[in-house]
C-alpha cells in the first residue's frame, strides 16, 4: 500500500471476524488501526497485542456506535493519541430479528433499519470534517449479498443492508469532489464470524448448500474480505467510488 504509513484506520466492530481480519491486515501495510469493540475488551486486546507483536501500531477503543456521544469519545480519544481518522471501515454487526416477515413485527424491522442507518450516519458524520479539511478520506461499509438476493428469515438484514448501500452510493457523489471514496463491500457468507455461530438458523446441511452454489468450492474466509477492504482503503486506489465489491466466491455474479 503506497504511502498508507501514518494513515489512521477506525474499524469498527473489530473483535472478531471480518473486523479483527481486517484490522490486523490495514495495520500490516503501515496504517494505525483503532480496534473498536462493543463488549469484549478481552478480544479487543488480543487483536491489538497481535498487531503490535508483528510490529503495527493499534489502540481498542470501546464505543457503541449506536450512540453520538459514545462516537464522538472515541473519535477524540483516537484524535488525541493519533490525530484524525483518515480511512473508516463500518463493520459492526447491529442485532437483527432472523424470522420471516409474516412472523416479524414493524417494530423488529424498524429497529434494524434505524439501528443500521443511525450507526452508519453517526459514525460517518463524527469522521467526516477533518476528511473533508484534508480533502483525502475513504470511507468503506460493510454489507451483505442478503441486500440483492433475498434468503428465508433475513428481511431485517438485507432489507437493513440495502439502504446502507444507497446512503453509501449518496454519499460518494457528494463526497466526490472533496477527493474522499466511498465504497462498498458485500460479502458472501462467512466462516469465523458471528453469524456463522448461529447455528439454531444455519446447521451444517444450509452450510453445504452454500458450499455448493459456490464456484470457488468453499465459504469466504474473514481474509478474504479484508482483502477487498484493504484494496478500497489504499492510498493509491483513488479512483473507485461509488462501488460495491462483492466477496462471495461467485455464488452471486452482478
Amino acid at each position: 500500500m503506497t504511502g498508507a504509513t501514518g494513515r489512521v484506520a477506525l474499524v469498527t466492530g473489530a473483535s472478531s471476524g471480518i473486523g479483527a481480519a481486517t484490522a490486523s491486515l490495514l495495520a500490516a501495510r503501515g496504517m494505525r488501526v483503532v480496534v473498536n469493540y462493543l463488549r469484549n475488551a478481552t478480544a479487543a486486546e488480543e487483536v491489538v497485542a497481535g498487531i503490535e507483536a508483528a510490529g503495527g501500531q493499534a489502540m481498542a477503543v470501546q464505543a457503541d456506535v449506536r450512540e453520538v456521544a459514545a462516537i464522538d469519545s472515541m473519535v477524540e480519544q483516537v484524535r488525541a493519541a493519533w490525530g484524525d481518522v483518515d480511512v473508516l471501515v463500518h463493520n459492526a454487526l447491529i442485532p437483527f430479528a432472523v424470522k420471516s416477515f409474516r412472523d416479524m413485527t414493524w417494530d423488529e424491522l424498524r429497529d434494524k433499519l434505524d439501528a443500521e442507518m443511525h450507526a452508519a450516519f453517526a459514525v460517518t458524520k463524527a469522521v467526516l470534517p477533518a476528511m473533508a479539511e484534508q480533502g483525502w478520506g475513504r470511507l468503506i461499509y460493510i454489507s451483505t449479498g442478503l441486500s440483492r438476493r433475498p434468503r428465508e428469515n433475513m428481511i431485517a438484514l438485507g432489507t437493513a443492508k440495502a439502504a446502507l448501500e444507497q446512503f453509501a452510493r449518496y454519499v460518494a457523489q457528494e463526497l466526490g469532489p472533496q477527493g474522499i471514496t466511498v465504497n462498498i463491500v458485500a460479502a458472501g457468507p462467512v466462516e469465523d464470524t458471528r453469524m456463522a455461530r448461529m447455528t439454531d438458523v444455519f446447521d451444517d446441511a444450509h452450510k453445504q448448500r452454500q458450499i455448493a452454489a459456490t464456484p470457488l468450492g468453499r465459504l469466504a474466509h474473514p481474509d478474504d474480505v479484508a482483502q477487498a477492504i484493504a484494496f478500497y482503503a489504499a492510498e493509491d486506489n483513488s479512483f473507485m467510488t461509488g462501488t460495491t465489491a462483492a466477496v462471495n466466491g461467485g455464488m452471486a455474479m452482478y
